[in-house]
């Protein structure tokens, strides 16, 4: 098995933009969310600009819902990314997505992202954590005001170790929650069934808990773009 990476620019990335996007409807009618306008630019390119200037190469885009958007706009480049496409045929879910893409992995582990969310933190040292705890899967969590839209990530204080999720609506104080962004060993994924519709944070992450699931506590500014509220913050959080 390949050694894990020790290089950001070593890293394959994976970005799942194949979510339908039924809660942004009405305000993204037309296009997938990643590619919804802020500050005259489509989300997806803030994320590319954060995992390049942290050095990534290699990204990979799991697609669906009006996925040939995405391809028609930035074809196998983004500046200094090269693009790769895995296109879902139907409904995955966010595993399955990731697991039908094992096949064009080139990294051991691989940074997953979330494409219709951001969270402003040094990429690179997060991967410094993972490997210096030898983890083979690790959640980027982040603190947030208030709990109840994403559901609490609890962790071992001393060994980082996750213990238990909190469904979504179970608290409304602050606290620490899931960013969107992982970093996974391709054993990992190959663990994930094919073929199936599957959620890695409602069913397959659950399923790790005692197997050395980690939380990496990062608590960088977090935004997420699936709500039209959300989505109207964007562009002040993304402003110089």
């Amino acid at each position: 098995m390949p050694e894990p990476a020790q290089k950001f620019s070593d890293l394959t990335t994976i970005i799942l933009a194949g979510g339908l996007g039924t809660r942004l409807r009405d305000s993204v009618p037309d296009r997938p969310k990643v590619l919804a306008e802020v500050r005259g630019r489509p989300f997806l390119t803030y994320l590319f600009d954060q995992i390049q200037e942290a050095g990534t190469r290699e990204v990979i885009l799991c697609t669906g819902y009006l996925g040939e958007q995405i391809d028609n706009l930035f074809g196998d480049t983004y500046m200094s990314l090269k693009l790769t496409y895995s296109r879902e045929r139907e409904p995955l879910g966010t595993a399955g997505a990731l697991r039908l893409a094992l096949p064009l992995i080139k990294s051991n582990p691989v940074l997953i992202m979330n494409g219709d969310s951001i969270c402003l933190t040094d990429l690179k040292d997060m991967l410094k954590w993972h490997d210096s705890k030898k983890s083979q899967a690790t959640i980027l969590l982040t603190r947030v005001a208030e709990m109840s839209r994403y559901g609490q990530v609890q962790t071992d204080p001393v060994s980082s170790v996750v213990t238990r999720f909190e469904e979504k609506g179970s608290a409304s104080e602050s606290g620490w929650v899931n960013a969107g962004v992982y970093l996974l060993a391709r054993k990992m994924i190959k663990e994930i069934p094919a073929g199936s519709f599957l959620s890695l944070e409602e069913q397959i992450f659950p399923s790790w808990i005692g197997r050395g699931l980690l939380g990496y506590q990062s608590g960088g500014p977090f935004l997420d773009i699936g709500t039209p509220e959300s989505y109207k913050r964007a562009s002040e959080f993304l402003g110089d």
